[in-house]
């Protein structure tokens, strides 16, 4: 390209078409991407620069389209959409395959005793706590007393439901105890979630136009929103965690294969279900207007009367 990069670049919302999966994907597959756990602090600072700059009207010196959607998505894989803040790194989507990884397979592995079973389950909520929160819809914090309650209620009902399976799963077959980290995972999900997003659900998310124009806060699309999330989060534990127990199952009298091939399995899955699991419903989610609490129709009317549809960050 020749000359200064033009200012029309909407690099507000993803380079691909977010109306198909397929594009989803491609956007979800960069920002997922583990190599931008390992990227250091000056490389985010730099693509927050170029990306605030190139918003602001400013274009630095030499920047391609190719590398401003580069910085664009670098910005994006660790800064909060709402808030502009860097995120803590192992709540990054980001770092959601290298740390599912080791915690899954650990799950995998370790299930036959209480005390496993127990301990496992507490890492694996304390991290999706980290990453709940820090992938929340909004910009309002939770307070120290929420942010405790929970993850108190998330990760005791992790372990509950866990060991109650595994006490069911001894009277069923074999197999069925390989089963007991996914049930818990999925179960989980469904408390640690809502609860590390209770303050949405209370006082509502961020709605906009089409043009990202504020127009209130609604608790409505909250709930839409962190469905949507609970059902891509169990959606990412099925490849990982509801198939290998049965290739570890097949591979029980072969410790070698056990050992190797049953991990190695787990973490190829997960390769691929966090970005397509992402991608399952967009990140801008939407809302007719008439779904809206009643309030915020009326507000909405009039101040925006042209406006039949909101948007909003549905968070991951």
């Amino acid at each position: 390209m020749s000359g200064e990069l033009p200012l029309n670049i909407n690099i507000k919302e993803p380079r691909w078409d977010q109306g198909t999966f397929m594009g989803r994907a491609q956007h979800f597959f960069m920002v997922t991407d583990p190599r931008n756990v390992l990227l250091s602090s000056e490389t985010l600072e730099d693509a927050r620069v170029t990306v605030e700059n190139y918003r602001a009207g400013i274009v630095k010196p030499g920047l391609t389209e190719d590398s401003l959607w580069k910085a664009k998505y670098v910005y994006d894989s660790a800064f909060h959409p709402d808030t502009g803040e860097k995120m803590v790194v192992i709540g990054r989507m980001s770092a959601q395959v290298p740390m599912n990884m080791s915690i899954t397979g650990s799950m995998l592995t370790f299930y036959r005793t209480t005390p496993a079973v127990v301990f496992w389950q507490w890492v694996n909520q304390s991290f999706n706590a980290v990453v709940n929160y820090t992938n929340r819809s909004g910009d309002a914090p939770l307070t120290v007393n929420q942010l405790g309650t929970a993850y108190v209620c998330a990760t005791t009902g992790a372990v509950v439901t866990a060991l109650g399976f595994k006490s069911l799963a001894a009277r069923l077959p074999p197999i069925m105890s390989r089963f007991v980290p996914f049930v818990a995972v999925a179960a989980a999900n469904c408390i640690n979630i809502p609860f590390m997003r209770q303050r949405e659900l209370k006082y509502g998310i961020p709605v906009t136009d089409e043009n990202d124009n504020r127009l209130g806060e609604s608790p409505r699309a909250a709930k839409q929103a962190i469905l949507q999330v609970i059902v891509s989060r169990i959606g990412m534990a099925v490849p990982a965690m509801a198939i290998p127990p049965v290739i570890m199952n097949a591979l029980e009298k072969k410790a070698f294969l056990r050992v190797s091939m049953g991990p190695r399995a787990c973490h190829l899955f997960l390769v691929f279900a966090t970005p397509l699991c992402c991608a399952l419903f967009p990140q801008k989610s939407s809302m007719s207007v008439s779904s809206l609490e009643p309030e915020l129709q009326e507000r909405i009317r009039e101040i925006s009367p042209q406006t039949t549809t909101v948007y909003f960050n549905k968070g991951l």
